[in-house]
């Protein structure tokens, strides 16, 4: 388990950082039409506003899917919860999102993963009688 636990490590910061990529292309491509548009004064103030809103939102949105991923590969607790609420809100971004939002919650659910992020990877399983 502990190598899906980095590739999907991995592939959250790179997830993360086409989703800042798309920051900002938003960012550019907002305020790069605002200056073309030959329209009244409000317009290009108001692309420029969506541009804005929208681009800062994708930026939101990429931030916890770097860090939950920068968490991963260093086995922490908080990573695991923050990665599986990322990779919920993730599912409907088809296909890509899904893909990986259904990946990272069938490692992280195993119950060998959450002993390994729980510190107790090194320890033996209990017997086969116990009812622990």
């Amino acid at each position: 388990m502990k190598d899906h636990v980095k590739v999907l490590g991995i592939l959250w910061i790179v997830f993360g950082l086409f989703c800042l990529a798309a920051a900002g292309l938003v960012f550019l491509i907002g305020f790069g039409t605002a200056q073309f548009i030959d329209a009244e004064d409000i317009a290009p103030g108001l692309l420029r506003l969506i541009a804005i809103v929208a681009g800062s939102f994708l930026g939101l949105i990429a931030l916890p899917q770097i860090v939950g991923g920068l968490g991963l590969l260093r086995y922490r607790e908080w990573a695991r919860i923050l990665t599986l609420v990322v990779s919920f809100l993730s599912l409907p971004h088809v296909p890509f999102g899904t893909a990986l939002g259904i990946y990272s919650m069938i490692v992280l659910f195993n119950p060998e993963t959450v002993r390994l992020f729980q510190g107790g990877a090194a320890a033996p399983p209990p017997p086969a009688g116990s009812s622990r």
